[in-house]
């Protein structure tokens, strides 16, 4: 859940400033800042947004360590990126106010449960385990991505690879558990674990590999992309992304937001703004047609 960096010395730089600055904070933090086409209020699916919701507005919980998807702009407290954009497009369809705050993303799942947050848009695989938390709406597809240091990183073409390897995830990800599970797998054919070093963010994951204090880093491929795209040389992906399953926007259990979220992604992506959105943050790829309530497989 990254601003521009240049050179390997600025990666570790601007990574620490961004640990500084996001932190592993639960709340706070500013309302985010939306570029996407303004959109007009859909009567019919605005109707059916609870009460409560319409008086108060939406407390939309993302962790802004994810670029593209979320991160702080330059002044470092500005949270943008694609899923700031979508969430206040949906507001604006479904006629309610959107406020955007910094959460930790270990956080955010146990923050709607006990309704701190309303909705929480944070590059979230959407997964048959936290659907007995939450409840998603599909909007968009991604898989999981390997990067190492371009000049003395490591080779690995999937999972397998990673046994006597130090990898640095975020805490909380489908990354974290996938590294883990994979050392029991390891030592089962008789070879070391993984050493995972999880981080509270993925700003620390990134600090963590141009230090050298891990080998390899692992993150949803968008993010993973972006990260060696801006590092100018000094990262790159190796292997092959793996794991491809929906993002969803996550909502409290019988909330009643589902039904009305799930018609303000349809309307968005009907009317073209959602591609939009994507293209502009450099992901289209990752484009679904059929957003769904509760749309994961495994």
């Amino acid at each position: 859940m990254r601003t521009p960096v240049r050179g390997l010395a600025a990666v570790a730089v601007a990574a620490a400033a961004l640990v500084s600055a996001c932190g592993s904070s639960s709340g706070g933090g500013s309302g985010g800042v939306s570029a996407a086409p303004t959109q007009s209020v859909n009567t019919s699916i605005a109707g059916s947004v609870p009460a409560k919701f319409k008086a108060s507005g939406l407390t939309v919980a993302t962790d802004p360590s994810y670029a593209p998807n979320e991160f702080l702009g330059t002044d470092g407290k500005t949270i943008t990126g694609l899923d700031v954009d979508l969430a206040n497009a949906l507001g604006q369809v479904l006629g309610v106010k959107v406020t955007v705050v910094k959460a930790g993303f270990d956080a955010i799942i146990p923050g709607l449960a006990s309704g701190k947050y309303d909705v929480g848009l944070s590059s979230f695989t959407d997964t048959l385990a936290r659907q007995k938390q939450v409840d998603f709406v599909t909007y968009f597809s991604a898989g999981t991505s390997f990067f190492t240091k371009a000049t003395g990183g490591v080779t690995v073409t999937g999972l397998d690879d990673l046994c006597g390897k130090k990898v640095s995830v975020e805490k909380g990800t489908t990354q974290e558990t996938d590294a883990t599970a994979q050392t029991a797998k390891c030592k089962t054919a008789g070879k070391a674990g993984v050493t995972v070093l999880s981080y509270p963010d993925q700003s620390g994951a990134n600090l963590a590999l141009s230090a050298g204090r891990a080998q390899l880093s692992m993150a949803d491929s968008p993010v993973a992309d972006y990260q060696v795209k801006q590092s100018n040389g000094a990262f790159k992906t190796v292997g092959t992304p793996y794991g491809t399953a929906p993002y969803g926007i996550a909502l409290p259990k019988n909330s009643g937001l589902s039904t009305p979220v799930l018609g303000a992604v349809k309307e968005l992506i009907a009317n073209g703004t959602y591609k939009t959105v994507l293209t502009k943050w450099g992901v289209a790829d990752g484009a679904i047609t059929d957003p769904k309530i509760n749309g994961a497989t495994s």
